[in-house]
């Protein structure tokens, strides 16, 4: 203990003058125990009080992430700043980042009371307001984390809340199947990717991937060795970006869990992973000496087959819910593309990318809400003949899609023009088949993509029922929501520099 003394009062600067980068994440903090405390203090009557104060304190945060930009500007650390003994790094494409998450966040917080299955809950919604919150607040620090142990430990606390959210209607039997199974997979994959960091600490020696000794520790290791401990490290990280092989829990789970959980866990803890992994790749990449492992060539394979695994099983599905997060994985694989380009033109296609999927992906399932609280429908022959019934809520879904695949004039069109000119100004440059492929690739699964998408639509619109549903009109909140997201998602195709300049 004497020995410690010394280093304490340095100890101690070193937090005090980090408070300022961590901002969003004490505001984050103190809105998890307030709406906690709301909960316990006024239970099942709570849930609107609790609501109101958790969008209002993401707004604040979100406030908040804006005076961070201007903080790193002001101070001059426009390349990023590390905080907490090296811990976690800011940077502006950290903050892009957090922007998103943040924006998304506000908008499912808005959602989650709109489904009627997940409304009904005999608990109320107080307690996944607060889950919500805690996830946020562990999605703040993947975004942030650079050192193998912060990596870790933000990874697991939004994978324990994640697990919560997925079997939050416990009164149902196939949303606690599909908890038990995230549990089981994110346990194993949890323990791999604790083992392969514990590789790489014995074999560099530092925890540190920036500003220790572990990047010149690894280049003197086995390549073989040091390639097993990185593909344990990435499988940890895959588990949260659903790419394959590491994709089999997405279905089950993404169908058993309420519908809002669904876009949560579809949206939010994929684009801070994406962030995790640039993070993890960047002092390897940048590292002239290092060839022990190729991470080009690792991951180009992995988006290759996850784009062609997902596009392709999702045309066999005929579930909304199911489609959808099989064509999630291939999004995954579509956006790992940008990944490889290791530019930054790249990382600023993705975000972009990941931005506006984020926002068509929400639109969907929260159509998907409607429409099974309309009529019960969860499969895409229950659409037959709602084109008509439901004029409004069927063409944002028409919209909505037509985003999704990539197709003019909508955002999602113009999301995957940037990460294909990304890939393609680096294929220019170095000739790297496998740029190519991922070119070629992203191509032909875009194409298709038309073909389990265009199922909506054509049941639809085209398609007649025997029996016509009983018109019921329901969640008006929903129809908004969705009629200002395909705005935003015509509008981002139109005009896409009015985000992109930010990015």
């Amino acid at each position: 203990m004497h020995d410690l003394l010394p280093f304490l009062p340095e100890a101690l600067n070193n937090v005090l003058s980090s408070i300022p980068y961590f901002i969003p994440e004490i505001y984050l903090a103190v809105l998890f125990v307030l709406v906690l405390v709301t909960d316990l203090i006024f239970g099942r009557n709570s849930e609107k009080l609790c609501r109101i104060i958790a969008c209002g304190g993401v707004l604040l945060v979100i406030h908040r992430d804006y005076q961070q930009m201007q903080l790193l500007f002001i101070n001059g650390q426009v390349n990023g700043h590390f905080f907490f003994t090296d811990m976690l790094l800011l940077t502006p494409t950290s903050i892009n980042f957090k922007f998103i998450i943040d924006g998304l966040a506000f908008i499912l917080l808005l959602y989650f009371e709109w489904d009627e299955k997940l409304n009904a809950h005999p608990k109320g919604l107080s307690e996944l307001y607060t889950i919500t919150i805690g996830s946020l607040f562990g999605l703040h620090l993947m975004v942030m984390a650079v050192n193998l142990l912060s990596i870790y430990l933000a990874i697991e606390m939004v994978s324990i809340a994640s697990y919560l959210m997925v079997a939050y209607r416990s009164e149902n039997a196939f949303s606690t199947e599909a908890g038990l199974k995230y549990v089981l997979f994110g346990a194993a994959s949890s323990a791999m990717m604790l083992y392969g960091i514990s590789l790489l600490y014995g074999f560099g020696g530092s925890l540190n991937l920036f500003t220790g000794s572990l990047v010149q520790g690894l280049i003197h290791v086995n390549p073989a060795a040091v390639s097993f401990a990185m593909i344990l490290v990435l499988i940890g990280i895959g588990f949260k970006l659903s790419f394959v092989p590491i994709h089999f829990w997405v279905p089950d789970v993404y169908e058993g869990a309420a519908t809002p959980v669904t876009a949560w866990l579809s949206t939010l803890p994929k684009i801070a992973a994406f962030a995790l992994l640039i993070n993890f790749l960047t002092p390897f990449i940048f590292f002239t000496k290092w060839t022990a492992f190729d991470f080009r060539l690792f991951l180009s394979v992995i988006g290759i087959i996850t784009m062609i695994a997902g596009n392709f099983a999702a045309v066999l599905q005929n579930n909304v819910k199911r489609m959808l997060a099989y064509s999630s994985i291939g999004h995954t694989g579509f956006a790992l593309m940008a990944i490889v380009t290791f530019t930054s033109s790249g990382i600023s296609a993705l975000s972009y990318y990941l931005a506006v999927y984020g926002i068509a992906n929400i639109g969907a399932l929260a159509l998907a809400t409607y429409f099974a609280n309309a009529i019960g429908a969860e499969d895409m022959e229950s659409y037959r003949g709602l084109g008509n019934k439901y004029p409004v809520a069927s063409v944002c879904f028409v919209i909505v899609l037509i985003s999704l695949t990539g197709l003019p004039i909508s955002a999602g069109f113009t999301g995957k023009l940037f990460v294909f000119s990304a890939v393609y100004s680096v294929y220019e440059q170095n000739h790297n088949i496998w740029m190519l492929l991922l070119i070629i690739t992203g191509a032909i699964t875009t194409v298709v993509s038309l073909f389990y998408y265009i199922k909506i639509p054509l049941n639809l619109f085209l398609k007649r029922t025997e029996l016509p549903a009983k018109s019921v009109i329901k969640s008006q909140n929903i129809i908004i929501l969705s009629c200002v997201i395909c705005f935003f998602l015509i509008l981002l195709g139109i005009f896409p520099n009015l985000l992109l300049k930010f990015l």
